[in-house]
Protein backbone atom coordinates (compact mmCIF):
# COMPACT_ATOMS: atom_id res chain seq x y z
CA UNK A 1 0.00 0.00 0.00
CA UNK A 2 1.37 3.33 -1.09
CA UNK A 3 2.34 6.04 2.01
CA UNK A 4 3.37 9.25 2.13
CA UNK A 5 3.66 12.10 4.95
CA UNK A 6 3.90 15.75 5.33
CA UNK A 7 5.27 17.71 8.23
CA UNK A 8 3.05 20.89 9.57
CA UNK A 9 5.56 23.45 11.48
CA UNK A 10 4.88 26.63 12.63
CA UNK A 11 4.93 29.47 15.51
CA UNK A 12 2.22 29.27 18.44
CA UNK A 13 2.62 32.66 19.85
CA UNK A 14 0.87 36.28 19.69
CA UNK A 15 -1.37 37.14 16.71
CA UNK A 16 1.34 38.67 14.75
CA UNK A 17 3.65 35.17 14.92
CA UNK A 18 0.96 32.95 14.79
CA UNK A 19 1.57 31.04 11.30
CA UNK A 20 1.68 27.62 10.19
CA UNK A 21 3.14 26.16 7.25
CA UNK A 22 3.61 22.43 5.46
CA UNK A 23 5.83 20.89 3.56
CA UNK A 24 5.35 18.87 0.33
CA UNK A 25 3.51 15.76 0.85
CA UNK A 26 6.59 12.94 -0.11
CA UNK A 27 6.28 9.60 -1.04
CA UNK A 28 7.38 7.80 2.63
CA UNK A 29 9.73 5.04 3.27
CA UNK A 30 10.91 4.30 6.69
CA UNK A 31 13.11 7.42 6.61
CA UNK A 32 11.36 10.63 5.32
CA UNK A 33 13.38 13.35 4.28
CA UNK A 34 11.77 16.53 3.82
CA UNK A 35 14.31 18.85 3.21
CA UNK A 36 12.86 22.19 3.31
CA UNK A 37 13.56 25.03 5.15
CA UNK A 38 11.04 27.98 6.92
CA UNK A 39 11.32 31.33 8.18
CA UNK A 40 9.48 32.45 11.38
CA UNK A 41 10.18 36.23 11.96
CA UNK A 42 8.97 37.01 15.34
CA UNK A 43 7.01 40.19 17.13
CA UNK A 44 7.57 38.38 20.54
CA UNK A 45 10.06 35.37 20.91
CA UNK A 46 9.43 35.02 24.48
CA UNK A 47 5.73 33.71 23.97
CA UNK A 48 6.47 31.74 20.88
CA UNK A 49 6.26 28.06 20.71
CA UNK A 50 7.45 25.98 17.38
CA UNK A 51 5.22 23.48 16.78
CA UNK A 52 5.35 20.33 14.75
CA UNK A 53 3.36 17.60 13.42
CA UNK A 54 3.53 14.59 11.26
CA UNK A 55 1.08 13.36 8.97
CA UNK A 56 0.99 10.08 6.79
CA UNK A 57 -1.16 9.54 4.23
CA UNK A 58 -2.40 6.32 1.97
CA UNK A 59 -4.77 5.96 -0.91
CA UNK A 60 -7.71 4.68 0.81
CA UNK A 61 -7.97 6.98 3.76
CA UNK A 62 -7.70 9.77 5.45
CA UNK A 63 -4.62 11.78 7.10
CA UNK A 64 -3.12 9.41 10.29
CA UNK A 65 -1.90 11.77 12.66
CA UNK A 66 1.89 10.62 13.30
CA UNK A 67 3.11 12.55 16.09
CA UNK A 68 3.60 16.04 17.25
CA UNK A 69 6.08 18.39 19.64
CA UNK A 70 5.62 22.32 20.64
CA UNK A 71 9.14 23.35 21.83
CA UNK A 72 9.70 27.04 23.40
CA UNK A 73 11.47 29.01 20.68
CA UNK A 74 13.70 30.73 23.73
CA UNK A 75 15.02 27.60 24.52
CA UNK A 76 16.11 26.17 21.35
CA UNK A 77 19.98 26.60 20.25
CA UNK A 78 21.90 26.72 16.85
CA UNK A 79 22.41 23.10 15.83
CA UNK A 80 21.49 20.00 14.62
CA UNK A 81 19.00 18.61 17.22
CA UNK A 82 16.61 15.09 17.33
CA UNK A 83 13.55 16.68 18.56
CA UNK A 84 10.99 14.28 20.12
CA UNK A 85 7.78 13.45 19.57
CA UNK A 86 4.56 12.88 20.92
CA UNK A 87 1.48 10.86 20.42
CA UNK A 88 -2.16 12.74 20.82
CA UNK A 89 -1.91 12.52 24.37
CA UNK A 90 1.26 13.51 24.83
CA UNK A 91 2.95 10.43 25.69
CA UNK A 92 6.94 10.46 24.13
CA UNK A 93 7.60 8.49 21.40
CA UNK A 94 10.53 6.23 22.15
CA UNK A 95 11.58 5.42 19.37
CA UNK A 96 10.18 8.45 16.89
CA UNK A 97 12.47 11.60 16.49
CA UNK A 98 13.16 14.54 14.19
CA UNK A 99 16.02 15.49 12.87
CA UNK A 100 16.03 19.23 12.42
CA UNK A 101 18.60 22.45 12.58
CA UNK A 102 17.58 25.71 13.63
CA UNK A 103 19.40 29.06 12.97
CA UNK A 104 19.00 32.23 14.73
CA UNK A 105 19.44 35.61 13.16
Amino acid sequence: MSRSSTLNVGIAGVEADSVMKKTKIIQDDWTPRWEEEYEFPLMVPELALLRIEVHEYNLTENDDFGGQTCLPVFELRTGIRAVPLHDHKGNKYNSMKLLMRFEFV
